[in-house]
């Protein structure tokens, strides 16, 4: 079922002048529709012919929208006034009802491939008197001149004495809504907690991980289903041989410990309690590695919340770092934040003078060249600034009027 067509009004009690304290309460009424298809293939055209004025071909009946539907095609036409010049082709309401309202689409395929099928339809425009209204079984839409035969039987219509017919049908359904008579309290979920509790009660464990001689116990299972590196490591073809015992290489402990924790958890674990350390720089250090960590995992949503947490830690010491570690694991977010950052005049020359900013130079020298291009920009507009007459100095110097040694 596919709502073509949608229509809402709202209607609201409000309480008189006398009676301010009154509830107020609200429906909505809501007009769709139910729409089904229908493809009716006609083979033997040619036989046909010379069935008789007003006589037809029927399809086999479809149901949409409650009723029962079936496309009537007459090949020698349905009115007796156009003496066999015209096919006629409609839509039958096939099953009771009564003032059935509905929208219809009759289309001709065009068997050459070339997509230029006859389409007839109700659907996509406005219609001046609203949907066809079928009064009662039998009643009918569709068109007595539908096509001229002459000139169907010579076109891609027909095609190895074959025709092609698509029936559309949207029936019309009005509803209204009113205020839900039920309000059922959800809790939030709760299973990052319950599979936290596994881990921290260290029960069932299976596999252990020595991290610089720390070892780290936790559930194949609960890794595998979490990170697909863990889980080719595991249980793929080429997992470790010794999948009981792993030892884990390039990583320090703590950075291991928050990402076994954010597997079970899926939440970030106390960087103060972590590392010990109450400090802006201890927070973006960790959370720069467990970046890298979760990339290297496979770990798509801790990757995204050490992105958001980077962006709001940039600082002068550890920019250039971010940045780096930004263009290695394709955050293109944290990129741009870190490139703004860098750009401005005040930040420029003591990020030139950080170690990471070395190690931005030796390990991404591409990301220069992005970054002289924002430099370029924050001066042009700063240079526009000044002609509006802010002072603002911009011959290579800081705002203290200090010359900044160009480095890049």
């Amino acid at each position: 079922m596919v709502d073509m067509g949608r229509v809402e009004t709202e209607a609201i009690a409000k309480p008189s002048s006398s009676s301010s304290s009154s509830a107020v309460t609200t429906s909505t009424s809501v007009t769709e529709t139910v729409n089904g298809s229908h493809d009716f293939k006609i083979n033997g055209y040619s036989l046909s012919k010379g069935i008789g004025i007003g006589k037809y071909i029927t399809s086999d009946t479809f149901m949409v929208g409650g009723y029962t539907w079936a496309i009537y095609f007459y090949p020698d036409g349905k009115s007796t006034e156009d003496n066999s010049t015209y096919v006629s082709l409609f839509i039958a309401l096939a099953s009771e009802g009564t003032d059935v309202r509905a929208l219809f689409e009759l289309t001709l395929i065009d068997q050459s491939g070339k997509s230029r099928h006859k389409v007839h339809s109700h659907f996509g425009r406005a219609l001046e008197s609203g949907p066809y209204t079928l009064k009662y079984r039998g009643s009918m839409w569709g068109y007595k001149r539908f096509y001229k035969r002459t000139a169907l039987e010579s076109s891609d219509y027909l095609k190895d004495d074959c025709l092609q017919v698509h029936c559309c049908v949207g029936v019309v359904r009005s509803h209204t809504e009113g205020p839900k008579t039920y309000s059922i309290p959800l809790s939030p979920s709760d299973i990052g907690l319950h599979f936290g509790q596994l881990l921290e009660s260290g029960k069932d464990t299976d596999v252990n991980f020595d991290v610089n001689g720390e070892v780290f116990a936790a559930h194949k299972l609960v890794l595998a289903a979490r990170s697909p590196v863990f889980r080719a490591q595991l249980f793929g073809p080429m997992k470790d041989q010794n999948t009981e015992h792993i030892k884990v290489e390039d990583m320090e402990a703590p950075i291991f410990k928050a990402l076994i924790h954010f597997m079970y958890w899926d939440v970030l674990p106390d960087m103060e309690e972590l590392t010990g350390l109450n400090t802006k720089w201890a927070s973006t250090l960790m959370s720069q590695h467990l970046l890298a960590a979760a990339d290297c995992y496979g770990l798509d949503r801790l990757r995204l919340l050490c992105e958001a947490n980077l962006c709001d830690e940039v600082a002068i010491n550890t920019v250039a770092t971010t940045l780096a570690l930004a263009e290695q694991h394709h955050c293109f977010q944290l990129k741009s934040v870190c490139l703004k950052f860098v750009a401005m005049p005040e930040n420029l020359r003591a990020v030139m003078q950080t170690d990471g900013f070395d190690y931005l130079r030796e390990s991404c020298p591409n990301v220069l060249t992005e970054l002289l291009e924002y430099v370029a920009r924050v001066n042009e507009h700063s240079s526009i600034t000044n002609k509006l007459g802010n002072g603002l100095v911009l011959d290579g110097g800081d705002f203290n009027g200090r010359r900044v040694k160009q480095r890049l």
